[in-house]
């Protein structure tokens, strides 16, 4: 390779984690979109059972059942619960009886609950790593907007991120992650779970390593 063709290849290397950073804008904000809040919040009460989840990530889609995954902090310090819940119906629904059609929020359920024990010191990095991605994905004076379409909503240290699912950078390997904790939390076989636990282990630093580049 020619020395020009050498420094043209390096330069674009180097160029790369520019473009992709300018390419990925998060389609997130803070609070909740319009016309969202009251099914969302309905959803979540009914998911966390009077639970206070230090994470709480809960999808509403357009249509179908919603759902939600949350980080239950332990209270004598030992292992944080994971927990994967769904109810068997869709909240939101549309009543038709009466012959008028109104919005009814169905909470009178119980839903599928699946829990397992999580080491603390992984949930607390999964906490921590995906605060850094929503910190340096979703600026501050930006408020969630209205999208016809299936949202998310996650909310963590108190702080509520909503929108669209992301499908770029560091923000879709957070959902990557979420999927995964999805399977961990139906996984009964603790030599299993170990070694999704390790998985999760290599996810984050490969996070931090996505995280450093953007930054």
């Amino acid at each position: 390779m020619s020395p020009w063709r050498a420094l043209l290849l390096s330069m674009a290397l180097l160029a790369t984690p520019v473009v992709h950073a300018a390419e990925c804008e998060l389609q997130l904000g803070h609070g909740w979109p319009p016309a969202t809040e009251n099914h969302g919040s309905a959803v979540e009460a009914l998911l966390a059972g009077g639970a206070s989840p230090a994470l709480s990530l809960t999808w509403l889609p357009k249509r179908g059942v919603e759902s939600g995954l949350m980080l239950l902090p332990s209270a004598n310090g030992g292992d944080w619960t994971l927990r994967h819940a769904r109810p068997p119906d869709r909240v939101d629904e549309r009543d038709r009886s009466g012959g008028s059609l109104r919005r009814v929020l169905r909470v009178d359920q119980q839903p599928e609950v699946l829990e397992v024990p999580i080491p603390a010191a992984l949930a607390t990095r999964l906490l921590e790593g995906w605060q850094r991605v929503l910190q340096a994905g979703v600026p501050a004076a930006r408020e969630a907007r209205f999208h016809d379409d299936d949202l998310l909503t996650l909310v963590i240290g108190g702080e509520r991120v909503s929108g669209l699912e992301p499908d770029c950078g560091a923000a879709e390997l957070m959902m990557e992650q979420a999927d995964e904790l999805v399977d961990l939390a139906d996984e009964e076989d603790a030599d299993d779970r170990l070694e999704g636990w390790q998985d999760l282990q290599r996810s984050l630093d490969e996070l931090d390593g996505e995280l450093a580049a953007a930054g």
